[in-house]
C-alpha cells in the first residue's frame, strides 16, 4: 500500500487537509488491513488497492472538513456540555467507513462503529488494536439496541434516511446531529422524513479522482413545537 503515498498525499491536499505523517501512514496500514482481511470476510466489493483507496478512503475523508465545521457550530452554538468529549457513532459501518477515517484522523472524537455482522465488528475492534487507535471501538450489535448517546450519529449508504433516523433515534443526544452520507441528493427520502426530524444543511462533496455525485444530508432532532425551517 505504500505505493499508494503519492496519490494519497495528492487527494488531501485537494480536500484541503493536513494530516501529520503518522496519519497518512495509519491511512495506509488500514488499507491494507481491509485487502488481507477481505481476501478472507469479503468486507468490500472492491479489491483493486487504488480503486479502494479513491471509493473508500478520499471518499470518507471528504466529510471530515464538513465535520468539523458542525462539531465547531455545536460548541459555538453551546449545545454541547463544557467540555464534554466528542463521539460519533458510525451506524452499518462495514469494514469502517468512515468510522476508521474519522478516528484516524480525528483523534479528540471518540468513535463506535456499529455493525450486525460480527466478523465486521471484529474486524474494526482489529483495526483498533493494530493502529492502537484508543479512541475507536467496534460494536456487534443493532443500533436500536444501544443506550448510549452521541454528538453525531453518521452512515454510509446504510439505509433510507427514514430507517436511519428511525433505527438511530435513541442514540443519538438531544443536541447531537445525524451525518447521512448519500451519492446524489436524496430528495425523495429527505421529503419523507417525519416531523420531528429537521434536515438543516445539505453538503456537496467533491471527492478527488470519483466522478460521482456525492452529498452529506444533516439533520437533527426538531424541538418539539418548532416549525420546519428549509435546509441551506
Amino acid at each position: 500500500m505504500r505505493a499508494l503515498e503519492p496519490e494519497l498525499r495528492q487527494g488531501l491536499r485537494a480536500l484541503g487537509l493536513a494530516l501529520e505523517d503518522a496519519q497518512v501512514s495509519a491511512l495506509l496500514d488500514y488499507l491494507a488491513l481491509i485487502q488481507k482481511w477481505t481476501k478472507v470476510y469479503n468486507l468490500t466489493a472492491v479489491r483493486d488497492p487504488s480503486e479502494m483507496l479513491t471509493h473508500h478512503v478520499l471518499d470518507s475523508l471528504a466529510v471530515l472538513t464538513p465535520l468539523r465545521q458542525q462539531l465547531q457550530a455545536l460548541q459555538q452554538e453551546g449545545r454541547l456540555v463544557a467540555d464534554a468529549p466528542l463521539s460519533l457513532l458510525d451506524v452499518g459501518s462495514g469494514a469502517g467507513l468512515p468510522g476508521v477515517v474519522i478516528a484516524i484522523c480525528c483523534p479528540q472524537v471518540q468513535v463506535h462503529c456499529v455493525d450486525t455482522v460480527a466478523k465486521k465488528a471484529a474486524f474494526i475492534q482489529q483495526v483498533a488494536v493494530s493502529l492502537k487507535l484508543a479512541n475507536l471501538r467496534g460494536i456487534h450489535a443493532r443500533v436500536e439496541s444501544l443506550t448510549q448517546q452521541y454528538t453525531v450519529v453518521s452512515s454510509r449508504a446504510f439505509a433510507s434516511l427514514l430507517d436511519f433516523t428511525n433505527w438511530s433515534a435513541q442514540a443519538l443526544s438531544a443536541q447531537g446531529v445525524w451525518m447521512g452520507m448519500k451519492g446524489k441528493l436524496p430528495e425523495q427520502e429527505m421529503a419523507a422524513l417525519p416531523a420531528g426530524v429537521q434536515v438543516f444543511h445539505v453538503e456537496h462533496l467533491q471527492v478527488p479522482g470519483l466522478q460521482a455525485e456525492r452529498c452529506i444530508v444533516w439533520m437533527r432532532k426538531r424541538p418539539e413545537g418548532a416549525d420546519a425551517v428549509p435546509a441551506a
